[in-house]
């Protein structure tokens, strides 16, 4: 995770120089805002990988003397076939319009995405009693 880190580190440090350039070019505070926000972002992916990597143990990938062999195995569960991405995406997008279009439309969005996103959460929960 080295080097992930490393990398959202380097982009955080070409937003902020982007930042000061955009500044003192246009002096226009919504874009300057929006590069300084998207330089906070990229410095807290990156910190927290670097946080992340420095408790556990290298990753064959971080480790220079590692084989191809180290890093094959289970890499997770994923679920095969789900619906509930498509729900979730679905009722976020009319939360999204439902701004424009009225408050009925909004309070209808956020249940259904209240109701989808639970749906994702716990659609492989086996209970085990």
């Amino acid at each position: 995770m080295k080097v992930e880190s490393a990398v959202f580190l380097l982009i955080g440090v070409f937003f902020l120089i982007a930042d000061v350039v955009y500044w003192l070019w246009s002096r226009e505070w919504a874009g300057t805002v929006c590069i300084f926000l998207s330089m906070c972002l990229a410095l807290l992916i990156g910190g927290y990988l670097g946080f992340t990597a420095r408790r556990i143990e290298p990753r064959p990938e971080d480790r220079l003397d590692a084989d191809v062999e180290e890093g094959a195995g289970e890499l997770g569960f994923f679920s095969p076939s789900s619906f509930w991405p498509i729900l979730v995406a679905g009722c976020a997008v009319a939360l999204a319009v439902s701004f424009v279009i009225g408050v009925w439309l909004s309070l209808l969005a956020a249940g259904g995405l209240l109701l989808s996103l639970a749906g994702l959460l716990f659609e492989n929960f086996v209970d085990q009693t």
